[in-house]
């Protein structure tokens, strides 16, 4: 859940979107400020500032529903956004880039090439192939032994460059084999949990 007091700008607001959309789905409560105290907004105005962020600043665009409450006097307007099957959802930012993020706790953190490219492979009419050589091998060990590897640690473990074990980390999670964890400082991969 994330508390706006207004959207005043659309663009920005779509991060939030993509975000939502990217993870587990979440709710906008707009109109109220961050300490929670209501402060009420012009719904219409809101609306239509959600739903240009949806549709022009995401690609795809981000389905939500909306519903207005009157607390306190005061119009509430509620954005509900569900977790997508159609990911990556990208937001443009200031410099026309489409980007893709993901919500952790109440931060909305870019996501890195990874899990953008597993995103990208688990929509491919292609499929995913994995040669399992020695590299691969070494990774499920590792992971069997250690609760956890970054790509820069397998990487070193492996003895190959970003790009091959990016992909190699790519693979493993577009077919579920492994899972991503991301904080505000690092991500890392491990087994998927039972």
């Amino acid at each position: 859940m994330d508390f706006k007091f207004q959207i005043t700008d659309s663009m920005k607001i779509a991060k939030t979107f993509s975000a939502f959309a990217n993870t587990d789905g979440g709710t906008l409560l707009i109109g109220v400020k961050d300490n929670g105290n209501i402060a009420g907004v012009r719904s219409e105005e809101e609306f239509f500032m959600a739903e240009a962020a949806a549709n022009m600043y995401c690609e795809p665009a981000v389905p939500f529903t909306s519903k207005e409450w009157s607390v306190e006097n005061r119009r509430v307007l509620e954005i509900t956004i569900p977790a997508s099957e159609d990911k990556p959802h990208c937001a443009k930012n200031e410099t026309d880039k489409w980007l893709a993020y993901i919500r952790v706790d109440d931060q909305n953190i870019l996501v890195n090439r990874v899990l953008l490219n597993a995103w990208k492979r688990k929509k491919s009419p292609e499929g995913t192939y994995i040669n399992y050589g020695d590299k691969e091998k070494l990774l499920l060990e590792y992971l069997e032994n250690n609760e956890s590897v970054s790509l820069s640690k397998f990487k070193k473990l492996a003895r190959i460059s970003p790009y091959k074990a990016g992909n190699i980390l790519t693979n493993f999670l577009a077919l579920d084999l492994i899972q991503i964890k991301v904080t505000e400082k690092q991500v890392v991969y491990c087994l998927p949990e039972d």
